[in-house]
């Protein structure tokens, strides 16, 4: 991949790139066939449909696969942890202080029970709310002031049921509702790196 060759020879430089310029998003998931179209993995999913909107590629790296999004003289790096769910503080922190990224700049990208499906909720700061992803970024930051973007996938399910949903592809309704909402999550991704976190939450939170 003619990416894969700029971005190992690029690395370098992004040192000299302003630090308040450099942003992390980080999808969160659980890599594997099995879990590719899972409601658990949607934080995968809105990095996928940025990198398939904007052509890039991920390339393999230390904990996870990233991709590296120019945008108007801001470096997003899109990361996939390959942690798996429990552990995706390690991933974050790791490309965090390797690329100089401010904790404000982290995006973190999760699933959300207590929203409705497809509803966006993105804040500064929280707790984890059971969400094991949220629990490991929380404990190795040791901090819950940092920036995160649920996205709703409802609750669905029967007493007893939660594993089996969360961990459960979409329904068909779902599915033909998805892809807006991924239009809607990128565009939200967008808005916090140009725009900040205090206008991304007033223009996309429970939109």
């Amino acid at each position: 991949m003619k990416w894969l060759t700029s971005f190992f020879k690029a690395k370098p430089t992004t040192d000299t790139i302003d630090p308040m310029k450099k942003y992390l998003i980080a999808g969160l998931g659980n890599i594997g066939a099995e879990y590719v179209n899972t409601r658990h993995n949607i934080g995968f999913k809105v990095l996928d449909h940025i990198a398939k909107q904007e052509n890039l590629d991920f390339a393999t790296v230390k904990l996870g696969t990233l991709a590296e999004y120019k945008l108007k003289g801001r470096t997003l790096f899109l990361l996939k942890p390959n942690t798996y769910m429990n552990l995706s503080g390690k991933a974050v922190k790791y490309w965090l202080d390797k690329e100089n990224i401010p904790l404000e700049n982290l995006l973190v990208i999760t699933d959300d029970l207590n929203l409705p499906f497809g509803t966006l909720r993105i804040k500064g700061k929280g707790s984890d709310g059971g969400h094991n992803g949220l629990k490991s970024i929380q404990q190795i930051l040791n901090t819950a002031d940092y920036p995160r973007f649920r996205f709703g996938i409802s609750d669905a399910f029967k007493k007893g049921q939660q594993v089996d949903y969360v961990l459960g592809e979409w329904s068909q309704e779902e599915k033909i509702k998805l892809n807006e909402r991924l239009d809607v999550s990128a565009e939200a991704v967008r808005s916090f790196a140009l725009g900040g976190l205090a206008n991304t939450m007033s223009s996309y939170n429970g939109k």
